[in-house]
């Protein structure tokens, strides 16, 4: 059988450094090696974690200075790792996930996650950032308390929960992090919205000019940093309680305690996957075709197929990565073959079919309909 020489993954390269920021490792160049077990049980604690000093220093230093170049001078957040990106509200710290300090964590991570690295480069974590000092900005001077960004965004009294419903490509919100996050609740619109605003380069006014709930959001933004521009904050607080030093937890304790869901995966899916690979054609004037495994196919793109999925409908790839692996193995066991050139067309409709389960799950909390 020969390798597939189109497949975007490609092997690994033991030799190459790991690295955070603009160099760090990517799906492509991560090797699969496994993660030895004095890394899983170290404590996360223990580990030597900083942002001083780090890839991650210059990052926020080029971030300090985006904010000046917008005319946010008055407003200086400050910056720590802890479990995930986040603004503890009431405080204009920026939390910063303490996988993106260490290259051995960052690999943990992604075999942990399916893949997803919410800062895969430095302008993944730039993107990041760009959506945490919307919180800072929003919490800093209290925005939420007006009348004018209740009725745009919502109520930040609203309930906030881990599960909700992405309505693709809508018209009301901005789109900036993957999985539809403004839709998440009105303090995330508000943040999403603020990154857009600040993205250096993006002519929002163009991108959002037929999305008229995006736009009257954008506009506000606009208006209202503007008003802010020499206004001292009314907080200032710094104040964490929960950095990398309180997370006592080993590696391994620590990632067995995300609670993402069970993913159920329905026998009928063999049918699905073998009508996909069977619609493939060969060319009759190709007598000795180059042939490639299906199955192999599948797991070379498990982590990239899931995070697409993740992007559009908001569905954690580590519930998507499962369904991936699943086809995997039935196409091993039913030997399924495709001609090489015709990969992508494969992996096209293997999206297209991931997606459309994603959805199901989004609004009927299962990837088959019944």
């Amino acid at each position: 059988m020969d390798a597939d020489p189109y497949s975007p993954i490609a092997e690994p390269l033991p030799d190459r450094p790991a690295r955070i920021g603009a160099d760090a490792p990517t799906f492509e160049t991560m090797g699969e090696e496994e993660i030895s077990p004095e890394i899983l049980g170290k404590r996360i604690c223990d580990f030597d974690l900083k942002i001083e000093g780090r890839p991650l220093e210059k990052v926020i230093e080029r971030f300090r200075t985006e904010l000046v170049k917008r005319g946010i001078t008055k407003l200086h957040p400050a910056f720590y790792l802890t479990d995930e990106w986040g603004v503890p509200e009431g405080t204009v710290a920026i939390g910063v996930p303490f996988y993106l300090a260490d290259a051995m964590l960052l690999k943990v991570h992604k075999k942990k996650r399916a893949g997803l690295v919410e800062g895969e480069s430095d302008e993944d974590v730039l993107r990041y950032l760009r959506h945490e000092m919307g919180h800072v900005v929003n919490y800093a001077y209290r925005l939420y308390t007006s009348e004018e960004w209740t009725r745009l965004f919502g109520s930040m009294s609203r309930p906030y929960t881990e599960d909700y419903h992405v309505l693709p490509f809508s018209l009301d919100f901005v789109r900036h992090l993957p999985g539809g996050y403004a839709q998440k609740h009105p303090d995330e619109d508000w943040a999403e919205t603020f990154a857009v605003w600040l993205t250096p380069g993006l002519d929002w006014r163009e991108r959002y000019a037929d999305s008229p709930g995006a736009l009257a959001k954008l506009l506000y933004c606009e208006r209202v940093m503007e008003s802010l521009r020499d206004a001292q904050p009314e907080v200032t607080s710094a104040q964490i309680d929960y950095d990398t030093r309180a997370i006592k937890s080993t590696v391994q304790e620590f990632y067995e305690s995300i609670d993402l869901g069970e993913a159920k995966i329905p026998r009928s899916l063999d049918g699905d996957l073998q009508i996909i690979f069977a619609r493939r054609h060969l060319d009759p004037l190709n007598t000795s075709p180059r042939l490639g495994d299906g199955s192999l196919l599948l797991k070379r793109n498990c982590d990239y197929l899931a995070n697409s999925v993740y992007r559009w409908t908001g569905v954690d790839p580590t519930l998507v990565s499962p369904i991936v692996n699943h086809l995997a193995g039935r196409a091993a066991a039913f030997k399924m073959q495709y001609p090489l050139n015709e990969r992508d067309e494969i992996l096209v409709d293997l999206s297209g079919f991931l997606t459309a389960l994603a959805m199901n799950y989004q609004y009927k909390g299962k990837f088959v309909a019944g």
